[in-house]
């Protein structure tokens, strides 16, 4: 197993490469033999943090939710790496069924769901995957207390919180000695900066929080793969991506990517997730691949460090 240099998640126990891989291909874009392959490449090259959702993958065609988590489980089983991997999972989707939101009841519904797909026994991070403002913060963090408590779950995040949000979350958790959320999973990569950089950052890093943030590559728009309408059609994504990144602050930070790209002889998505690694307050970025050769480019991405110059020039292109 090859070793990339750890990174703290929040003021958790738990130790994570540069990266997090996003398990939202697993049941989705790749089938589980496939799956199992990357799982044996991610944990062999040490991109041992995976995370994933109950909810993934409801959205495609046969799909009800709990098919990522699943095929993780029979890789766990089949393997026996639950140890070499740090494991998230996140709560608080619609699964149809009335199955939604951080009611007590329903989290103590879900995580016993979760762990028996992912036929575990303790999640590593257990993490909301949206704010539910129709139950009691103090509610949702006193269950999770618990879960920790009873060593179901190591530590708890937050995703898709504002700051207001999470401030008042990690209030309640410190006046009422509960467990606090220690990591955030917003949305950030060089083009969508503002939502994160605008209070988000500022509070993760005064209150120690990890940063996991979600759509690095700006659904594949910063690997260079969009450059024309026309290229719309290169996966399922496609139109969405056309439509909100190409654009002329889109192609600046493109062609930004390729000039430093060209220069290091690298690929556009190394420097993309370089210039993020690097970001303060940020500690893994969660990207995903669907083939070993892509994973090979995620373990240079986690070691290639940009020059000042290199980083500046990517900030003022993404302005």
């Amino acid at each position: 197993m090859s070793q990339l240099p750890a990174r703290q998640l929040g003021r958790s126990q738990l130790q994570v490469p540069p990266l997090t891989f996003g398990g939202n291909v697993f049941g989705w874009t790749i089938d589980q033999a496939t799956s199992f392959s990357l799982l044996d490449a991610l944990t062999e090259k040490g991109l041992y943090f995976i995370d994933t959702a109950d909810v993934y993958s409801r959205w495609a065609d046969g799909n009800q939710g709990g098919e990522s988590e699943t095929i993780i489980g029979n890789w766990l089983k089949k393997s026996g790496k639950r140890e070499q991997i740090v494991l998230a999972t996140k709560v608080g989707m619609d699964l149809g069924n009335g199955k939604t939101g951080l009611a007590a009841k329903y989290i103590r519904q879900a995580v016993e769901d979760s762990l028996r797909r992912l036929q575990t026994d303790y999640i590593d991070l257990y993490q909301a995957h949206r704010d539910d403002e129709d139950t009691p913060l103090a509610e949702t963090l006193a269950t999770f207390d618990a879960l920790v408590k009873e060593g179901k779950v190591r530590a708890i995040g937050a995703s898709n919180y504002t700051a207001e949000r999470l401030a008042e979350a990690l209030k309640i958790s410190e006046q009422q000695q509960l467990a606090r959320y220690e990591t955030l999973q917003p949305e950030y990569n060089l083009y969508d900066r503002q939502p994160f950089e605008s209070g988000l950052q500022q509070l993760a890093q005064e209150k120690q929080l990890g940063v996991i943030n979600y759509y690095s590559l700006a659904s594949g728009f910063l690997s260079g793969k969009y450059r024309t309408p026309q290229d719309a059609g290169k996966s399922k994504r496609g139109d969405g991506v056309v439509q909100k990144y190409l654009n002329p602050r889109g192609l600046k930070i493109l062609a930004a990517l390729d000039e430093i790209a060209d220069a290091r002889n690298v690929s556009l998505t190394q420097v993309a997730l370089a210039w993020q690694i690097a970001q303060p307050g940020i500690t893994a970025p969660i990207v995903s691949a669907t083939s070993l050769q892509q994973v090979d480019e995620l373990v240079k991405a986690a070691t290639l460090k940009l020059s000042d110059a290199e980083s500046q020039q990517l900030e003022l292109a993404s302005r």
